[in-house]
C-alpha cells in the first residue's frame, strides 16, 4: 500500500524570535521538505497572534513557490469565510499561471483567529450572509472558468485562465465537512488534532468515498493531517507530549467551535466575544516516539482509514528539532510514494 507524506508548517516564532526569522524557517523548511522528498508543503493562516507569523498564506505561498523548484505548494487553509471566493480564485490562477502544476489551495473552516480579528477581516463584507458551503461551491466555479450564469455579475470570470488551475481541496474534522467536500467531487483533509475522535474520523472518511460525485477528480482522495513528536527516544518524546497534552475546546451557542491551547488564550477570547460558550478541556491529538514507534503508529492509521496521504506538522516551536522531526521522518520512509507492506 502507498502512502504519501506531506507537511503543513504554522510559520511559529519561537521564544526571542522575529517573525522575520520566522517566516524564513518555513522558506528553509520548504527547501528542505523538498530535498528530502515530501509531496506538498502546505502552510496555514493565522490571525492577531503573537505566536504564528503565517497570516496570509496566498503572499507566503508565493514566495515559497520562488524559493523552490519541484514540490507542490499549497494553503493549510484559505479561511474562505472571510473572503470574497472571487478574489481568492483570482490570487490562485495567478499562483497557478506562474507555477502550473504546482499549486495547492486548501480552504479551512475555522476562522483562524479570536472574535477580534474577525470582525476586522469582515468589517467590509456588508452584511453578506453566504455559508461556507455556498462560498465553496462559488469559488470552484471560478476555478473551473464557468462564468456566472445571471445577475449583476453575469458573465464574469477569475482571469487570468492558468493551463492548469489550482488543485482545490477541503480541510475539516467533522463529518459535515466531509460531505460537502463529496458533494463537490474535491479532495478532503480531516485534520485529528483538531478533532481526534476515531468514531468520527472514520465515519467522516466513509461517508466523502460513499457520497463522493466524480468531477475532474474521478476518484475520492482521503488525507489525515496529524502532529507529531518524533525524537530519538521514546521517553524523550513521552515527556515532550506531556508538556503539550492539553487543548481547550470552546463551544459556541451557536454551535460553532473553535480550539485553543491555553488558559490565555480562552481568557483573550472571552475578553472579545459577545456570544455566550462553553469550555472543554481535553487531550492534545499528538503521535509521539521514536522512530520505530512513530513509524508503526502510523502504518496502523493508514490500514485503520484506509488513507493515501499523511500531512504531518512537527509539534515544536524550536525551528531546529521541527527539521530534525522531518528528518527522522523520512528515514523511517525514504521514499516519496512511501511502500507499506502490511498484512491486509
Amino acid at each position: 500500500m502507498g502512502l504519501r507524506l506531506s507537511i503543513l508548517d504554522q510559520s511559529p516564532i519561537g521564544e526571542k524570535e522575529t517573525a522575520t526569522e520566522a517566516l524564513q524557517n518555513t522558506v528553509k523548511l520548504a527547501q528542505k521538505a523538498e530535498e528530502l522528498g515530501y509531496y506538498r508543503f502546505w502552510v496555514s493562516e493565522h490571525h492577531d497572534s503573537d505566536k504564528l507569523a503565517g497570516s496570509s498564506p496566498e503572499v507566503l505561498i508565493s514566495y515559497l513557490l520562488a524559493k523552490t523548484n519541484r514540490i507542490r505548494v499549497g494553503s493549510g487553509g484559505v479561511m474562505l469565510q472571510h473572503y470574497s471566493p472571487y478574489k481568492v480564485a483570482e490570487n490562485f490562477n495567478i499562483l497557478a499561471s506562474l507555477e502550473p502544476g504546482r499549486v495547492d489551495l486548501g480552504i479551512g473552516r475555522a476562522p483562524g483567529g479570536l472574535p477580534r480579528s474577525t470582525r476586522a477581516l469582515q468589517q467590509d463584507s456588508h452584511g453578506s450572509s453566504k455559508s461556507l458551503g455556498e462560498k465553496l461551491v462559488e469559488l470552484k466555479r471560478y476555478l473551473d472558468n464557468e462564468p456566472v450564469a445571471e445577475g449583476l455579475l453575469k458573465g464574469v470570470r477569475a482571469t487570468p485562465l492558468p493551463q492548469r488551475q489550482a488543485d482545490l481541496y477541503l480541510l475539516g474534522a467533522s463529518v459535515e465537512s466531509a460531505e460537502l467536500a463529496a458533494s463537490l467531487g474535491i479532495p478532503y483533509v480531516f485534520s485529528q488534532s483538531i478533532n481526534g475522535e476515531e468514531k468520527t474520523i472514520g465515519e467522516a472518511f466513509q461517508l466523502y468515498r460513499s457520497q463522493f460525485q466524480p468531477g475532474s477528480l474521478k476518484q475520492p482522495h482521503a488525507i489525515l493531517a496529524v502532529s507529531i513528536i518524533l525524537t530519538d527516544t521514546d521517553e524523550e518524546a513521552e515527556q515532550l507530549a506531556a508538556a503539550n497534552s492539553k487543548i481547550y475546546k470552546i463551544r459556541l451557542e451557536s454551535g460553532r467551535t473553535l480550539t485553543v491551547k491555553t488558559v490565555e488564550q480562552i481568557e483573550e477570547y472571552g475578553r472579545q466575544t459577545t456570544e455566550p460558550y462553553t469550555i472543554e478541556e481535553t487531550k492534545a491529538n499528538l503521535i509521539y516516539g521514536s522512530r520505530e514507534t512513530v513509524c508503526g503508529k502510523l502504518i496502523a492509521i493508514r490500514n485503520k482509514y484506509r488513507i493515501e496521504e499523511l500531512i504531518v506538522t512537527a509539534a515544536f516551536p524550536e525551528f531546529a528539532k521541527r527539521i530534525y522531526c522531518y528528518e527522522l521522518l523520512k528515514q523511517v520512509f525514504p521514499e516519496n510514494n512511501l511502500i507499506i507492506h502490511t498484512s491486509n
